[in-house]
């Protein structure tokens, strides 16, 4: 079994310390590299599909959330306000409200709709003690997050483009989804008292879920307090299930934010919300793929692409050359030089490492290099920007 929290230790991807605080762990280099690849990899998707992306503050006045009804509905989940002067602000728990607050900044036609807006933006949880775990459940998260304000005809269309950008993200980062659920509301005062606008939601939902022919299970008190929800769920190695990548309909806070649009008749009209996140929790997306790839990342993923490994100092020159090649190709790569051990100690140590180039006499003469990848096979030779282009096109 592949543990994140064991694994992601011993590969120096990430960690965390008491005087830093429970929950809140630290990215290491490597973690880094990893978090970086992932967040470029939403963001070139998300701007490929029509989005426009966003910086908005961690910070919002306790007003905000109480007009969102996340004050109302979510604040047991929410850290304490804090007091500045005459007001009290509060670490955001949800992006959906800045958004929201964008979207009204100045008016806006239907010509606009539908209005794609996206986010990588943190985002902060009071999780108790207890339910805290290595990356899955921390208190300050990054989210990949986008609302899509649209007309109530294009909601359907919008769930439907946002499920695709589920699946492609899925088939490149090498995972699967354990199920589909539509998350409903529950008893109890959590949720929003609108049974009209559950409804529509729901209805929304259902529709786009049944026309894709995809088998889903509704699971009731599963909801956002907003609106209902359709869940990607996964399974870790410890067969525990998780909510990856969601899509929400809400109906709720354009009225509570009292957004709206110019119609082709001059009237004002009220946008549909569409939430989505494709990965989520950069967090807890990391943590999924260090526990499905074992640390052996899709060479897109991986820390380092390639590992270069030098017979003897006499090759450390042109050693130190191809690693100042590849990463000017934009290549992540590094050198395991003489003095870190034997060659065989240095690639068992580079295993993980999708491709490793051996430099001895004849590379160093030749300037040709015979690729050997993460699988076990050795690639012929060819000269060294054949070899290094070969690794670039296995980043989609």
């Amino acid at each position: 079994m592949n543990d994140h929290r064991k694994l992601g230790r011993e590969l120096r991807l990430f960690d965390t310390d008491p005087l830093i605080g429970a929950g809140l762990p630290y990215w290491l280099p490597d973690g880094a590299a990893v978090r970086h690849a992932l967040e470029e990899y939403v963001r070139e998707a998300e701007r490929r599909a029509g989005y426009r992306h966003v910086y908005s503050p961690v910070l919002g006045k306790r007003e905000l959330y109480e007009i969102s009804g996340h004050w109302e509905h979510y604040s047991e989940d929410m850290f304490p306000p804090m007091d500045l002067g005459a007001e009290q602000v509060v670490l955001r728990p949800s992006l959906c409200p800045h958004h929201a607050v964008i979207f009204r900044s100045r008016g806006r036609s239907y010509r606009e709709l539908p209005l794609r807006m996206a986010e990588l933006g943190p985002m902060f949880r009071a999780e108790l003690s207890g339910v805290l775990g290595g990356l899955t459940r921390v208190r300050s998260i990054q989210l990949n997050d986008a609302h899509i304000f649209c007309r109530l005809d294009q909601v359907a269309d919008e769930v439907r483009g946002a499920l695709g950008m589920i699946r492609d993200a899925y088939r490149a980062l090498g995972i699967d989804a354990a199920r589909y659920r539509l998350s409903l509301p529950g008893e109890g005062g959590k949720y929003v008292k609108d049974p009209e606008l559950w409804r529509r939601a729901n209805a929304l939902l259902v529709e786009v879920l049944e026309e894709s022919g995809i088998r889903y299970e509704q699971a009731d008190g599963e909801a956002a307090f907003y609106g209902p929800k359709i869940d990607v769920q996964v399974v870790d190695s410890a067969g525990r299930e998780a909510t990856l990548s969601t899509v929400q309909v809400d109906f709720h806070q354009p009225a509570r934010f009292d957004l709206s649009y110019i119609g082709p008749d001059g009237q004002r009209h009220r946008p549909v919300m569409v939430h989505r996140a494709v990965i989520g929790s950069v967090e807890r997306a990391v943590a999924h793929l260090i526990e499905t790839h074992g640390g052996a990342f899709p060479t897109w993923l991986a820390p380092v692409q390639l590992l270069v490994l030098p017979l003897s100092d006499a090759q450390l020159p042109d050693a130190e050359a191809l690693v100042s090649q590849a990463l000017a190709l934009g290549l992540r790569a590094e050198l395991a030089a003489p003095d870190q051990g034997t060659l065989g100690s240095r690639v068992r140590a580079g295993r993980l490492v999708p491709y490793r180039a051996v430099l001895g006499p004849a590379e160093s003469a030749t300037g040709r290099l015979a690729l050997r990848p993460r699988t076990g096979e050795q690639l012929p030779p060819e000269p060294a920007e054949a070899a290094l282009r070969r690794i670039l096109a296995d980043v989609p």
